[in-house]
């Protein structure tokens, strides 16, 4: 797209383009993000996400699903949104995953803090002894 020729493409291709971008990081992020919601405590990397099939089967269904919007003429008009190429791809997957990183970030320090929670009780409760 190239709005130095006609600027006002901006308002029907640039739009359609950047509602597509947007809608997929946000799909994306919500997969990403029901990932990280195997375990409230433990980090993806002790937790395997195989530890649920059906999530794992339900986010490649909702992926799909997408990607038929976006590809599909059909479906692609009903949502008002274009076809992405390989690198729009990776600049959703881009924008998307640091929800995996901020969420593996506050569960380490949910760990600690429910450590020193458990701790401070362990004390309380051998003084009332």
């Amino acid at each position: 797209m190239d709005f130095e020729k006609n600027p006002c493409t901006y308002f029907t291709q640039g739009k359609v383009k950047a509602s597509t971008l947007s809608l997929s990081v946000l799909v994306v992020i919500e997969m990403l993000n029901a990932l990280n919601a195997i375990s409230e405590d433990s980090s993806l990397i002790t937790m395997s996400p195989f530890v649920n099939p059906y999530l794992l089967l339900a986010i490649a269904w909702s992926i799909g699903l997408h990607v038929m919007i976006v590809y599909v003429p059909f479906f692609a008009t009903i949502f008002g949104i274009a076809a992405m190429n390989a690198h729009e791809w990776w600049l959703v997957f881009a924008f998307s995953s640091p929800v995996i990183i901020i969420d593996e970030i506050l569960k380490i320090f949910g760990r600690k803090f429910n450590a020193d929670e458990l701790e401070e009780r362990m004390k309380n409760k051998k003084k009332t002894k």
